[in-house]
This record gives C-alpha cells, structure tokens and sequence, in this order.
C-alpha cells in the first residue's frame, strides 16, 4: 500500500507544472521601465531616474543575445516582448496552433536555456495585445470575422500553456505529462531535465478587443492562473480610458499589475501623467511600468516632444516608491 502511495505522490508532483515566479519589487514599491532603443541614458537623464527593468521588442526566431547584452549595460533586468512577426502586416513566423503543436519547440528550449545561462530573472512579455486585431496572433480580423482555427482564442490558450511550461523547465516527464493532459504533442528532447531559469510570464491584452466583440474580450484569452506570473495592460495619452481600465484591473485580483507600455501620444498632456501616477499610487498590486518610447528618436512617444509631460513625470518618479534598480535604488 505504501508503494502505491509512492508511485501517485510521484505521478501527481510530475504533472505539476514548475513554480509561477514573479520575481516584483518589494512591498510597497514599483519597479520603473523602458522599451524603446538600445541605451536607457538619455530617457534617465529626461526623467531624473534610470528604469530598473529594461524591454526589448522582438519576434518568434529572432536571436536575441543583444537584448541581454544591452539590459546588462543598463544595469537594468530583461523584459522581452515577444510577438510571432516582426512587425504589423509582416507574415508571420509561426501561428498560435502552430506553437501549441510544438512547431516553435526549438525556439523555446533555446530560449529557456539562455535564460537559465543568464542566472537573472527575465520577464517574458508572450503575444501582447493578443486581443488587438494589428497582431497576428488575435483570433479576429478587424471586421469581427474569424481568422480560423489556426488562430482562435484556443489555440492561443494551447500555445500560451505550452510555452509557458517550455519555458520554466523541469523534468521532462513532469511537462509532457501536462501537456498530454492538455492533449498537446509532448516536448521531443535528449534531455531528461530541462533547465529552471528564474522567468516570469506577463499576459498583457488590451482592456477591450480591437475589434470590440464579445469574442474578443481579453477573457476570452485567458490561459489559466497557474499559467500567469503578472497581469497587465497597455495604456497611452491618446486612449485615457480609465474607467475600463478600473474594471480591467477589478478583473484579476490575483496577480501583480504591469503596464506593459505606457507612453505619452499626441497633445503634450502632463495632466494625463499625473492621473496615471495618482491611479498607480492608489493600485497597490501596481508592481512595475514600462514606458515606451519607441525606436525612432522622433517618433511620437519619445518626450522630446512633450516637454510639460516629462516634467511632470520627472517630478512622479521622484517618489521612492518607484525603484531605478530591482536592488531597491
């Protein structure tokens, strides 16, 4: 009887899926960010304070050994957003179906083992905005019409659920037991172990879908809890909705808040940085915010052009409670 105890004890750890790590701030506090270039000085030099976290955009295939390169410089932690294509309207490089039946394996162990070579916790921002129909991952064209089976909201659950245990490791049998319950192909490896790297998983939608659908509501996107490390949206002057971002944030009361990209977008409106910075500062599960200003030095974020913003952010990010370092600085 005892054996048999052993043996189940056994078969239930392994099916388990590695530890959520969420690797935040401490309590109380808020850990700065940027995306956007290559260099966090001169965005610290406008605001009076270097980003503790550090984000790069790239794309399914991509390599990315200088996003570690350059987090490293900026003694800042790695944040990669992490799409299927390259860019809006540029082919996509694998499809939600397509990870989840293991065609973007090879992609993932890769990336779990540079992440566990790193020895630093990464923030792994997967398929963002997955409910706005400009990425190729959304399950819906910008008239409400399908994009198949390829592309629906299950399968973007499947391929989120897959990467997620590629991704944070452990015994090979432990993983292709999830997955065989979640009725996905199992990982091919020689392994019998892959590495436990400190990563963190971030499901960022929009609070309403693009196109704006009962389909496409983030929820029809969720993957599950134990699958979600961190909870977040996007948020720009030029959509100030903050109602729908309250009842977005009332939504997943289990997890820390991020704001994947925040960023200040037409009119020079230091009034939008200050409500934010008041919403934050009365959201305490608000735990890190990224602003993005994108790769053009004159693009229509950076804060060269909004002059009255960055001094009204200069003076938010004055407050300790926002970190310039994950050491607490």
């Amino acid at each position: 009887m005892r054996c048999a105890v052993t043996v189940l004890l056994t078969l239930l750890l392994l099916a388990a899926p590695a530890r959520a790590q969420v690797f935040g701030p401490p309590e109380g506090k808020v850990f700065t960010g940027l995306t956007g270039s290559n260099s966090v000085d001169k965005f610290a030099g406008e605001v009076g304070k270097r980003p503790a976290v550090f984000g790069f955009f790239t794309y399914w295939n991509q390599g990315n050994e200088y996003t570690f390169r350059y987090a490293e410089k900026a003694g800042a932690r790695l944040m990669l957003h992490i799409s299927t294509a390259q860019n809006y309207g540029v082919k996509e490089e694998i499809s939600p179906r397509g990870i989840a039946r293991g065609q973007g394996d090879e992609y993932l162990l890769a990336l779990n083992a540079r992440i566990a070579e790193e020895g630093e916790p990464v923030y792994v921002r997967l398929m963002a905005e997955m409910n706005q129909t400009n990425n190729a991952y959304c399950a819906f064209n910008k008239d409400g019409s399908s994009r198949g089976a390829s592309h629906s909201t299950s399968a973007f659950k499947a391929a989120w659920r897959r990467s997620a245990l590629i991704l944070r490791g452990g015994p090979l049998d432990a993983i292709n037991a999830k997955l065989r319950k979640l009725r996905l192909p199992e990982v091919r490896s020689a392994e019998e172990s892959l590495p436990e790297p400190q990563v963190s998983l971030l499901w960022v939608p929009q609070t309403e879908g693009t196109p704006n659908i009962p389909a496409n509501l983030p929820s029809a996107y969720w993957p599950g809890e134990e699958y979600v490390d961190w909870v977040g949206t996007d948020f720009y002057s030029r959509f100030p909705a903050f109602a729908k971002l309250e009842r977005f944030y009332a939504a997943y009361p289990g997890k820390p808040f991020v704001f994947g990209e925040w960023a200040m977008w037409g009119a020079d409106n230091p009034g939008f940085v200050k409500q934010l910075f008041s919403w934050v500062n009365t959201h305490k599960r608000v735990k890190m915010m990224l602003y993005n200003q994108g790769a053009n030095p004159n693009g229509p974020f950076r804060l060269n052009s909004h002059p009255k913003a960055r001094a009204e952010l200069r003076k938010a990010l004055r407050n300790p409670r926002f970190l310039a370092t994950v050491g607490g600085g």
